[in-house]
């Protein structure tokens, strides 16, 4: 008399686990490579955001007639963008000598309208991406994102060449994009 089974025999049981076992072996890597591909657009959305409040304060100054200060003999182009006042950036100076600068793109915030702006610090490339994105990720300066984890972005300047570069810490990618202060134009460079 035959006996009718019901459910797995051994044998079969330890293949379906085999099989199963050789499928994630398989899909882990492309599991991972989302991540990769998650912290990449990441970077690119701050970026994309980043340079649409730089075209926005730019327009914004154009469409309020270039407001600008004047401090001692030199005249400084400034606007209201959402609230915070910004320092922009001038191509020509007093003396009507040219800076290397176009004309109205975000240099620094404007807090104290009587101190005319300096050079571009990591400070105050920090300072730009708080002011200028709605809801900015955590950043800070270069040196001050050693010892706090809660920090997603460190920002470094580079007066020299009139840039801010921002640092995605996330994962130990170090996707990063850069705002050139002088053409308003911001290049996302992933690793």
């Amino acid at each position: 008399m035959l006996k009718n089974q019901k459910g797995f025999s051994l044998v079969e049981l330890v293949i379906v686990i085999v099989v199963v076992g050789l499928l994630a072996v398989a899909a882990l890597p492309r599991f991972l490579d989302v991540t990769d591909e998650a912290k990449k657009s990441s970077i690119e959305g701050v970026a994309g955001g980043f340079a649409t409040a730089v075209l926005s304060a730019r327009a914004q100054w154009e469409a309020e007639a270039r407001p600008s200060e004047k401090i001692g003999v030199e005249t400084y182009n400034t606007v209201n963008y959402d609230g915070v006042d910004f320092w922009l950036t001038r191509s020509k100076n007093s003396k009507s000598e040219d800076t290397d600068f176009r004309d109205g793109y975000p240099w620094t915030v404007n807090s104290d309208s009587s101190v005319a702006p300096g050079d571009i610090s990591s400070e105050t490339c920090a300072e730009l991406m708080q002011n200028l994105l709605q809801n900015p990720p955590n950043v800070a300066a270069v040196d001050d994102v050693d010892d706090d984890s809660n920090y997603k972005y460190s920002a470094e300047a580079n007066s020299g060449e009139a840039t801010c570069t921002y640092i995605q810490l996330e994962g130990n990618t170090e996707h990063q994009f850069v705002y050139e202060i002088k053409t308003g134009r911001v290049t996302v460079t992933l690793q």
